[in-house]
């Protein structure tokens, strides 16, 4: 298979340069680096790629079986940095990407060296000791209406996602982007993601990590950074001057800087 077209892989910057890789979350595709991705490519080798069943991805390689899990999200990450022979990368992940690097480096330890994690959440639902954002009674509303009506989901929730209502230009960026996507991968996705539970897989992760958060999140409230951070190992947590989900559209400025800043200092 071809993985380069199947990923609809991109790659910019120097060719022996360290290698960086940015992976998109739910209903997004490798769009959502636009702002970050040139000023990270001045000094590195930056590989986007869309997981199968997102944006220009070779859709007909979607299987449901496969895709209901983050693990196989994980194996398209692997088999990217196979096909492109990558060694020590740094995953960079939005959203349940972060997760997805986590399961990724356990799979490939010699393919990824480095974890950043934008707006992680290792479980979406509030459980005893821990607040993940949602009841289980929550999810199972915006899954059900999800799932019953997914254009009108997407045009109400992505403002709420993406938060900054003085910019609804965001907003309708990301409805558009989720709106792009096929429902019936959508109704996977999304089950996929907010009915995870990657706690217990924290523990593994040996590599430097650098979490990123925002001081306002409805989806990655604050509690969860403190616990992500609280339970790797060496990890360090930033908290950007950023509101909503996705500070790579809202604060691309702040978020490359955090970025470079932890590449920087870096062995």
């Amino acid at each position: 298979m071809d993985i380069r077209r199947r990923n609809s892989v991109t790659v910019t910057g120097p060719a022996d340069g360290p290698v960086v890789v940015l992976a998109h979350g739910f209903g997004c595709d490798q769009n959502m680096w636009r702002l970050v991705a040139p000023a990270l490519s001045e000094r590195y080798r930056v590989v986007l790629f869309d997981y199968v069943g997102s944006g220009r991805s070779d859709l007909s390689a979607w299987d449901r079986e496969r895709y209901s899990s983050l693990h196989g999200y994980a194996r398209d990450v692997v088999e990217v940095c196979e096909e492109l022979d990558l060694h020590d990368a740094v995953f960079v992940g939005h959203s349940v990407s972060a997760m997805t690097g986590v399961l990724a480096a356990q799979a490939a330890p010699e393919r990824i060296g480095a974890l950043v994690m934008v707006a992680p959440s290792p479980c979406y639902i509030d459980d005893d000791g821990y607040r993940g954002g949602f009841s289980a009674e929550d999810i199972d509303e915006l899954l059900e209406s999800l799932e019953s009506n997914y254009l009108g989901w997407s045009s109400a929730m992505a403002p709420v996602i993406m938060g900054n209502p003085d910019r609804p230009e965001l907003g309708q960026e990301l409805t558009n982007s989720f709106c792009a996507t096929d429902p019936d991968i959508a109704r996977v996705f999304a089950r996929t993601t907010f009915l995870s539970d990657s706690r217990a897989d924290l523990g593994s992760v040996s590599v430097p990590t650098l979490i990123l958060e925002c001081s306002q999140d409805v989806i990655a409230p604050r509690e969860v950074g403190a616990y992500v951070h609280n339970a790797i190992p060496s990890s360090r947590l930033v908290t950007l001057e950023a509101t909503g989900h996705c500070p790579q559209l809202s604060a691309p400025g702040a978020t490359t800087q955090a970025i470079l800043a932890f590449l920087g200092a870096r062995p």
